[in-house]
């Protein structure tokens, strides 16, 4: 899989660089800004006219189509935009590519905002992809960029765009261009085969890393290179592995004397954190992948596992037992200053930091219920997103909008689990399913890609 392939993107602002490239004036910079207000959700999603590409025909012009319709589906599942259908639509892409709109017919149809766009083979074989956005309301011109790549990363080059388009209409990153990992599983319950996967944020581009023939679980993205690390069991025994997705290598982080499990990345990308058993008791530890040394940060009776470091590395949230229940805990990196974080009704687990550092995701379990939900680190504005028979295992976006976990469904065919991926906004708004070809759980979503 390719994965550091080079993109060149030129900036198209007041000097025009993209546009005069299409043979019309640099419009502009609106004044009156459109933008949509996302700081306590959005009840009505953006209505968004996103033209076909237009090309100079054959492969140019179906691939022009090909890459609208992937950031149409971008924006469209975000729950922010509502992209209006084309069969409506009174100009054409050529049109738009030699012109400014006529923003009376845009609005019209409902649309504030406007997208259009030119796809072209070099002599070279590179594809370069222009795209323009227009504010409708204000009938004004916001944006324009420029990329170029292989034929071969339209899709990376699609998710790009929509990821520009959802930076300057919402003023935060997008997560378009991002991969999820996850727990492929397949078979009957009682010989279940569980497989590394892995995919494209919109379930494009999928693969099998491993073969199934030994048990994994609990795949983390590395936040600084294309690794993977991931807990798999070897004669029997959990093990710590890591994983090069680019290179398909996977070595064992340690032979430790006892088991180990939950492992996930420092922010720096330098350390792995995990918990390990050893003489009944079962702690956190760090593990230097440059010196391969190991530190343990707590010393409690009980259990500590599943520890997630704040993204300015400073501190750890973890759960743990040593209160008698299972709850959520912080402290300092060096493992000094645990605090409880948690003090709710039924058990709290697998955390995980935002990207932004504003909240924490948790599962809670009470009684025969499962719940995914957020809370702040310092233990308030506890809030639940989503809550079902069995829901489990939080991811962030790399934007901290967006959480990723599993769910699972009544299955009616005797093999006892039916597990699905879904997101959902943090304001527990726009839950949808999230496709993958067999069972799926444990899912982790990567960085945006380099």
């Amino acid at each position: 899989m390719t994965t550091k392939t080079r993109l060149l993107l030129k900036l198209a602002g007041a000097t025009g660089a993209l546009l005069l490239s299409l043979g019309v004036a640099a419009p502009q910079e609106a004044r009156a800004e459109l933008r949509i207000d996302i700081t306590r959700g959005v009840s009505e999603p953006l209505p968004i006219a996103i033209t076909s590409f237009a090309g100079s025909g054959g492969r140019d012009a179906q691939m022009g189509a090909d890459i609208s319709k992937v950031i149409s589906d971008d924006l469209e599942r975000s729950g922010l935009f509502k992209p209006l259908d084309p069969r409506g639509f009174l100009q054409t892409p050529d049109q738009l590519r030699s012109g400014e709109p006529r923003y009376q017919d845009w609005k019209a149809l409902g649309a504030q905002a406007l997208v259009a766009g030119n796809t072209t083979t070099g002599a070279d074989g590179r594809m370069k992809v222009d795209f323009r956005l227009w504010d409708v309301a204000a009938g004004q011109y916001m944006q324009g960029l420029s990329y170029s790549a292989s034929p071969q990363e339209w899709r990376r080059i699609a998710h790009i765009v929509a990821d520009a388009i959802y930076k300057r209409l919402t003023g935060e990153d997008g997560y378009f261009d991002t991969r999820i990992v996850y727990v492929a599983e397949s078979g009957p319950a009682n010989a279940r085969k569980k497989q590394l996967a892995i995919m494209d944020q919109d379930s494009a581009n999928h693969q099998f890393l491993t073969d199934g023939q030994t048990l994994v679980l609990t795949p983390r993205f590395s936040p600084t290179s294309q690794e993977i690390t991931y807990m798999s069991y070897f004669n029997k025994k959990p093990r710590v592995y890591l994983f090069n997705i680019d290179t398909g290598r996977q070595e064992v982080l340690g032979d430790f004397p006892g088991m180990t499990f939950a492992p996930r990345f420092s922010p720096d990308g330098n350390k792995v954190i995990m918990s390990m058993a050893q003489n009944g008791n079962t702690d956190i530890y760090t593990l230097d992948l440059r010196t391969r040394r190991q530190t343990q940060l707590t010393d409690a009776p009980g259990i500590d596992t599943g520890p997630s470091y704040s993204p300015d590395g400073q501190r750890i949230v973890f759960e743990s037992d040593r209160g008698g229940t299972q709850q959520l805990y912080v402290m300092g990196a060096d493992g000094s200053g645990v605090k409880r974080l948690t003090f709710g009704e039924g058990r709290y687990g697998t955390p995980v930091w935002s990207p932004r550092g504003d909240l924490i995701a948790f599962t809670r379990q009470r009684g025969s219920s499962f719940a995914v939900g957020v809370i702040r680190p310092d233990g308030t504005g506890e809030r639940i997103l989503t809550e079902a028979f069995h829901v489990e295992g939080p991811t962030w976006a790399p934007n901290g909008r967006v959480i990723m976990f599993f769910k699972d469904l009544p299955s009616g065919d005797g093999r006892g689990r039916n597990a699905k991926l879904y997101s959902i906004d943090i304001t527990g708004a726009n839950e949808r399913r999230v496709s993958t070809p067999v069972d799926a759980s444990d899912p982790a979503w990567s960085p945006l890609i380099p």
